[in-house]
């Protein structure tokens, strides 16, 4: 029997809506936010992404912030910290400082990308063009920067020391889930875009999880698209949103999320629409009934211990309709 009742949470990478501006998407940001905490959602994730105008999940420490102050009780991190982009200490004394002001509701997800193009990465951290080799090394110092004082350096990080943040490896690739296993920290599969190398992944990170001080047994996250409507046919019109999302990303432009039109789809050349089939294959889209037939025959092959929705709907109360579908599946009220 397929165990659905999981822990579920949020992912939001802070579009901007065709119509909308960047103020407008940080504050359907934090409206999300709030509306998912009241569903008992888990935890709220913000990405990175650079140089990108139609994303505003550039500065993700602020907006995590931000979020924290305008929510009381959801657990709210970054998924992730692109950790080539950044010093580890400052990591540790930004996060150190929200975990200082608002206890025991961070989480740091980091990433091994850069969460941009390779001239973008080189301006974000100029002295350094080697630093996605520096990943596992990078980790263990921000596990040592959150650890006990009697395990610390000359540099500390002020306020970090003895925070014990949570840290989450995030990945698309076999590389990141052993690294995950390796270091014995809980593991969060980005098949929302990238789910050809998932079942690899999982079993990589399963068989060859070694315990640590941080987590006895293996903690595995998915984050999936999740188009939930009150009808087949609804959620298939939704989708045509994701679908232009997505061919954003093939074509390398930049337009704001848009409304949902079947039309569009006889736009995109055949090559096209299956890279963009190949990026969202792996998503739960459908009715409730739909949904929670897709979500048992996923459980029943993976037994995730958590999963993370990322849904791209135009219509922002419709896009709440879809997290609180996902919920009441997962709560048994479906």
């Amino acid at each position: 029997m397929a165990n659905l009742n999981i822990p579920l949470s949020v992912l939001n990478l802070a579009p901007v809506r065709e119509g909308g501006d960047q103020k407008q998407a940080i504050d359907d940001l934090v409206d999300l936010a709030q509306a998912t905490e009241e569903m008992g959602y888990e935890r709220y994730w913000i990405a990175e992404h650079h140089n990108t105008p139609t994303l505003v999940s550039s500065a993700t420490s602020m907006l995590i912030k931000h979020t924290l102050e305008n929510t009381n009780s959801i657990r709210v991190g970054s998924g992730g910290v692109m950790l080539p982009n950044h010093s580890p200490l400052i990591v540790a004394e930004q996060f150190g400082t929200m975990e200082t002001l608002y206890p025991n509701r961070v989480d740091l997800g980091l990433g091994r990308a850069p969460g941009t193009d390779q001239l973008t990465a080189s301006a974000i951290r100029r002295s350094n063009h080697d630093a996605v080799h520096d990943f596992p090394s990078d980790i263990k110092d921000l596990l040592q920067y959150f650890g006990p004082e009697d395990q610390q350096g000359y540099v500390k990080a002020f306020p970090g020391v003895g925070k014990d943040i949570p840290l989450y490896i995030l990945g698309s690739s076999t590389d990141s889930a052993r690294l995950a296993a390796n270091l014995g920290l809980p593991y969060a599969f980005a098949a929302h875009f990238a789910p050809h190398q998932m079942d690899a992944a999982i079993d990589l990170y399963r068989r060859n999880f070694q315990p640590s001080e941080y987590l006895s047994e293996p903690y595995m996250m998915i984050c999936l698209n999740v188009i939930a409507a009150e009808t087949d046919e609804e959620a298939k019109f939704e989708k045509t949103t994701l679908d232009q999302f997505f061919l954003n990303v093939v074509r390398g432009t930049s337009n704001p999320l848009s409304h949902p039109n079947e039309d569009v789809l006889s736009q995109f050349r055949d090559a096209e629409l299956q890279m963009v089939h190949n990026m969202s294959k792996t998503s739960l889209i459908g009715s409730p009934e739909t949904i929670k037939e897709q979500l048992t025959q996923f459980q029943s092959r993976y037994d995730i211990d958590e999963l993370m929705a990322v849904t791209y709907i135009y219509d922002r109360d419709k896009q709440k309709r879809s997290y609180q579908i996902l919920k009441d599946i997962v709560d048994g009220k479906v």
